[in-house]
């Protein structure tokens, strides 16, 4: 049983993306605990509390790991808390935020440049490129493909110098897990049956929020754009907000501040009302 010692402020919960681990959320992370806040941030399975050079030197745990494993281990962390949280998700874990909510999880959540779940079929070319030395291999849909540091300059670093996306390379990069990445591609035109789908028109939905890089390559702006235009169809808040001259490295690019203040002020001001759990 998970505790909360927040001192009546709400716990948080951070799902990293793709290419992460939980350390990706340090900055957040030490800014909401120096505000009051439980800060609650898992790894995938696969993960477990191991350094980025270490998932690197033995990614043999990622292989096979797929979606639905994931949001459920999150699942498993998330039921048993006393009080819900709120669910803040980057990347392809903002997919997983969004799948969690659909859960009838958390009583708000974040979408941190996410990419789209089931049945929001827009795909800017800067995305099929970030996602190319996955998917132009077929064949290696259940391996855990490195990920270089030049692919890395142009995914997350396209705002640093080659020598400082390098550094950055060095400490948070992993291994992809390519089942996360084929499972996410192939449920795009599947609305209803998708691993990644979510109900649109949930009216119990807790508010959730879009939050979009203007200079993201990953998941650029028209991703969120098409997303809440599929929320918008439903009666359950959901909101995007664009920042200017940000990638894809939201949580930790200079001026995260900025956006992790907005996220946390936004879901608190927004959140609804959950009674504790019960023991």
């Amino acid at each position: 049983m998970t505790n909360n010692k927040s001192g009546g402020k709400p716990p948080i919960v951070l799902v990293h993306g793709l290419w992460m681990t939980p350390s990706s959320w340090d900055t957040w992370a030490g800014r909401f605990r120096e505000l009051g806040h439980e800060v609650i941030a898992p790894g995938w399975p696969g993960i477990g509390d191991r350094t980025p050079a270490e998932v690197r030197a033995d990614p043999s745990a990622l292989k096979g790991v797929g979606i639905t494993e994931i949001v459920d281990s999150y699942d498993d962390v998330i039921r048993p808390m006393r009080e819900q949280p709120i669910i803040m998700g980057h990347s392809f874990g903002g997919i997983f935020t969004q799948m969690l909510l659909d859960r009838g999880l958390g009583v708000a959540g974040v979408g941190v440049a996410p990419g789209q779940p089931a049945g929001v079929l827009t795909l800017p070319f800067s995305t099929l490129r970030t996602g190319f030395p996955i998917l132009s291999n077929p064949f290696g849909s259940r391996s855990a493909s490195k990920f270089s540091k030049g692919h890395f300059h142009y995914t997350f670093g396209n705002d640093l110098s080659r020598a400082d996306s390098d550094r950055e390379w060095e400490a948070s990069a992993i291994n992809s897990y390519n089942r996360v990445f084929f499972e996410g591609v192939l449920s795009l035109p599947k609305t209803k049956t998708g691993t990644t789908k979510v109900d649109y028109l949930k009216p119990d939905r807790a508010p959730l929020l879009l939050i979009s890089g203007a200079k993201d390559h990953v998941a650029p702006p028209a991703i969120q754009k098409a997303a809440l235009s599929k929320y918008a169809k439903g009666t359950a808040l959901v909101e995007r907000v664009e920042f200017a001259d940000r990638t894809h490295r939201l949580v930790s690019q200079q001026g995260w501040e900025e956006i992790a203040d907005y996220a946390l002020g936004w879901a608190l001001q927004h959140a609804t009302t959950s009674p504790s759990r019960q023991s």
